[in-house]
């Protein structure tokens, strides 16, 4: 036990001195600040759950019904969060950490090694799924009062809900490892996680939820909510802990306490088979993850028959795209232009970047496809006049959709340089230049994402050609101010060590471009939603606008017309400032 307490010191040492030079530097504002949203955020989820249950509760015969299955639902969920991130982090922490060789260099044997790295594994997997699902349950014992007992239960059952999902996630993991190398097996647990995320996505939309709405099948609807009483499976651990839940909520402690002590007896089953295994297969699977990284999908080889024999080649080498190359970047010339292609090939070369273009063209897709079934027609409100309220409020979705992407791929843009950053720093580009490349690679895609988004949603709503004009121009200046954003605060809070870039979207940095992202579409959506509503109503009831209407519509416009080109340049400007003095102190 003293080796493995020996070995988790260093990171609760770091943690600890990160927490005091922050403090030294002034950053205890940063922790503040996060600190403010994360309660703003649980409060939010508090009051949300609060006002959906109070509703249930208004059902008579079907609230509890409506109720518990929530609930089911709502662990059902944490359980698969759990056990995806509970695999990802695993093959991160067991596998592919980079002092994994000074650490098993070390005289403590494997198995030790193993569950040092395990309880890291879970305790940075389960403790933002459990802090942010904790208010869900807050909300439970504030309607049904069950008593103390149940919030113990709470607690019990989320801590071994977490421990088991990260005992069976490793011991799968392992279980990988043994025949594909952990380089590889990321990538794979990648491609099945966005696919089984799309065939969700799908499932869910087959069932067509949208049917709630149509007064026609409210009847049918009703005899399936009866029907969802039906018992869930009884070997999931997650249903251990709801029926515990759900007896602590009926006040009946014994009942509870028996579900609590089967799940408790499958995660002390579950860790002996883990640390069991880890002793046998452990160490070997870290020395095979040490042979070099591998492509899933390498370049396919060819036999091609030549004069003097047979010659191997990879169609990865065969197609040069030289002619389109060229074509796209002859306005760059020089050292510009090769910054400019590399950035295009190492995006696709990366598996882990363009593999989740395949998630976000089904999920563009299904966004489409939810306006196409909207019952519009049985509508109260006039269809027309509906219509194109919902294609202004799609507007804001499909921005917001966009920062979401934006984050993802954009933000970390300029963090996925890594330690190579150097070569940036020493060739013959000035940062500034080397910023904008990274936007303008950015920019075209974005901008046709979103079109594809909103004026594809505007021929399914049929709108107005007003809204169909607004909401082009408004695509040209919010896309590249939200770009700017991710590009500027991505540079000015860089992670060039960070094992993963991608995940610095989740860092102080990430969460400043959210918040600015939301202010700066709130804003622009805010001062163009009168304006917008005078002049649909006028051209609905054939009544001309005044001239104190057309003052306010134009000052409106042009205000948010200001604020984009404000979004443009400055982050870009913040972003080249902040990052050349990053550099400079390296």
């Amino acid at each position: 036990m003293q080796d493995i307490i020996t070995l988790l010191t260093p990171r609760f040492r770091s943690i600890y001195n990160q927490g005091r030079i922050a403090s030294g530097k002034g950053g205890i504002y940063k922790y503040l600040l996060i600190l403010t949203l994360g309660i703003i955020f649980w409060v939010g989820s508090l009051y949300i759950s609060l006002r959906v249950l109070r509703y249930f509760s208004q059902i008579d015969e079907m609230g509890d019904i409506l109720a518990f299955k929530l609930l089911s639902m709502v662990i059902i969920t944490i359980f698969s969060l759990l056990i995806f991130s509970n695999i990802l982090n695993a093959l991160s922490k067991l596998y592919l950490a980079k002092d994994l060789k000074l650490v098993h260099s070390m005289p403590v044997e494997s198995y030790r090694i193993f569950l040092a790295r395990w309880i890291e594994t879970t305790l940075d997997s389960s403790w933002m799924v459990i802090l942010y699902t904790l208010p869900v349950f807050v909300a439970y014992g504030w309607i049904y009062s069950p008593g103390i007992f149940f919030y113990f239960v709470i607690i019990i059952s989320l801590m071994l809900l977490a421990i088991g999902a990260s005992g069976f996630a490793s011991i799968l993991v392992m279980a990988a490892v043994v025949i594909v190398p952990a380089s590889r097996i990321r990538t794979i647990f990648i491609f099945l996680g966005l696919s089984l995320f799309i065939l969700l996505y799908i499932a869910f939309r087959i069932l067509r939820p949208e049917r709630l709405v149509d007064p026609e099948v409210f009847s049918a609807t009703l005899f399936y909510f009866k029907s969802m009483n039906t018992p869930s499976s009884p070997f999931l651990p997650s249903t251990w802990c709801y029926d515990a839940i759900t007896a602590a909520l009926k006040s009946e402690i014994l009942l509870s306490s028996f579900h609590i002590i089967i799940a408790f007896s499958f995660v002390l089953f579950i860790g002996f088979l883990m640390v069991l295994m880890a002793d046998i297969v452990y160490f070997s699977g870290v020395s095979k993850a040490q042979t070099s990284a591998a492509r899933l999908f390498g370049g396919v080889k060819l036999w091609c028959g030549l004069s003097k024999g047979y010659k191997l080649l990879r169609i990865d080498k065969l197609l040069k795209f030289s002619k389109i190359e060229y074509f796209f970047t002859n306005f760059i010339s020089g050292a510009m232009r090769a910054l400019f292609i590399k950035e295009i090939k190492t995006f696709f070369r990366d598996q882990t970047q363009w593999s989740q273009l395949f998630l976000i063209g089904a999920l563009v897709c299904i966004y489409i496809y939810n306006f196409k079934v909207l019952p519009l027609e049985k509508s109260p409100i006039q269809t027309i006049y509906l219509q194109n309220m919902l294609a202004f409020l799609n507007m804001g979705l499909a921005f917001f959709v966009l920062t979401a992407i934006t984050g993802r791929f954009a933000f970390p843009a300029i963090s996925m340089e890594g330690e190579s950053i150097w070569i940036i720093r020493s060739s013959p580009i000035e940062l500034k230049s080397f910023i904008w490349i990274k936007y303008l690679i950015y920019l075209v895609p974005l901008i046709i994402l979103t079109f594809i988004l909103i004026i594809g949603t505007n021929i399914l709503l049929k709108v107005v050609p007003f809204m169909m004009v607004l909401s082009c121009i408004n695509t040209f200046f919010i896309v590249p101010g939200v770009l700017s954003l991710g590009i500027g605060l991505g540079a000015a809070f860089p992670s060039f060590k960070s094992e993963n870039p991608t995940q610095t979207i989740t860092s102080y940095g990430g969460l400043l471009f959210m918040i600015f992202s939301a202010l700066f579409i709130g804003t622009v959506i805010v001062l163009q939603a009168g304006p917008v509503y005078m002049i649909l109503s006028s051209h609905f009831k054939s009544k001309p606008l005044e001239f104190f209407d057309m003052a306010w519509i134009c000052i409106s416009f042009l205000a948010a017309f200001i604020i984009s080109i404000l979004m443009t340049f400055l982050p870009m400007k913040f972003g080249e400032k902040r990052l050349k003095k990053i550099l400079f102190d390296m």
